[in-house]
């Protein structure tokens, strides 16, 4: 089976697409402040790759047979409360890029940043309130109070190194899989009544979404040797599903070896590449893989609930796509 590509996933939702990105530029707008548009501007220029817009428009075009009117409006909230998350993110990180482009709060600095974000988060809720989408404000508002307690919970927890697999899945389902999961509900609630549709379409993206990340984790350690720079999650003093599951292969007294490493010396290269190895030798990165396909196939099984259709398809791609990608 070939790799699928990003513009084989879009193809049922080209024109969709074009559509989402002009009513998406719409929302943005400021009607009396230009810096609030320049940086607007800047924003939709270095956009990725749209992946939780496409979850809402392609549920939406399997579930209702085209996209809705509340499809367009949830995308852009989902993708107006994304880019938020992500300008919030980057201060919070002190991360000068994102995607081979500068940060908000390098071009422009921490206090345009954080009021930048808070003005992408006001405009998705007037979104939804303007055109009365109750429902969807609810969906999303449920991600992002997650996506919160995701990341506070890591950082909690990070001081200490100590996270069990059910800690670090909590981490994960919290802060990466809600928002895809807030997506796939998002699109379904935008042609449909059905809730028991709406909550296996939130199964859905939250299986989905732990896939996502334990790939995003298996990259750290070269996994398939993807050519990106290795042991970023070590540096951060991130606890990963493969690092994890190798420290529990091991005795105490190397479990509190490896962690001393990226404790004191997370910025040494030479002791990262010592924690990949160790990693690599354990067995954590195959454990890791397995589980990532054990979340896609759980995806993949709630998918057969919807008729199918181009779009239904282009899921089935888009997830293969999630776990196979290599970058």
């Amino acid at each position: 089976m070939s790799h699928p590509t990003v513009n084989d996933i879009k193809a049922p939702i080209t024109e969709e697409l074009k559509e989402f990105n002009q009513r998406f530029k719409d929302s943005m707008k400021s009607l009396n402040v230009p810096l609030v548009d320049k940086v607007m501007r800047y924003i939709v220029k270095r956009k990725g790759k749209q992946m939780r817009p496409m979850f809402v428009l392609l549920i939406n075009k399997a579930v209702g047979g085209q996209v809705t009117d509340a499809g367009y409006v949830g995308a852009s909230l989902i993708e107006l409360l994304h880019t938020a998350t992500l300008v919030h993110d980057d201060v919070v990180d002190e991360a000068d890029t994102r995607r081979g482009f500068f940060s908000i709060n390098a071009l422009w600095g921490k206090k345009v940043a954080v009021l930048v974000g808070d003005y992408l988060l006001s405009r998705g809720l007037l979104l939804s309130l303007q055109n009365k989408q109750f429902h969807l404000l609810e969906l999303t508002s449920r991600a992002v109070q997650a996506m919160s307690e995701g990341e506070l919970l890591q950082l909690e927890k990070a001081r200490r190194l100590d996270i069990t697999e059910e800690v670090y899945y909590d981490i994960i389902k919290k802060k990466t899989a809600s928002l895809i999961a807030a997506s796939c509900a998002v699109g379904a609630a935008a042609a449909s009544e059905d809730q028991d549709l709406i909550d296996a379409m939130w199964e859905f993206g939250e299986q989905a979404g732990i896939a996502f990340q334990i790939r995003d984790d298996l990259f750290d350690f070269g996994f398939d040797d993807v050519g990106k720079p290795l042991g970023i999650d070590i540096k951060e003093k991130k606890m990963t599903l493969p690092l994890i599951y190798a420290l529990q292969q091991v005795s105490p007294s190397e479990v509190r070896r490896i962690k001393r490493l990226i404790r004191k010396k997370s910025t040494d290269p030479k002791a990262v590449k010592e924690v990949i190895d160790f990693v690599r030798g354990s067995g954590g990165l195959e454990y890791a893989a397995q589980e990532m396909y054990a979340y896609r196939d759980r995806a993949l099984h709630i998918l057969d609930q919807l008729p199918k259709s181009d779009a239904t398809q282009s899921l089935r791609s888009l997830l293969k796509y999630v776990t196979e990608r290599k970058k």
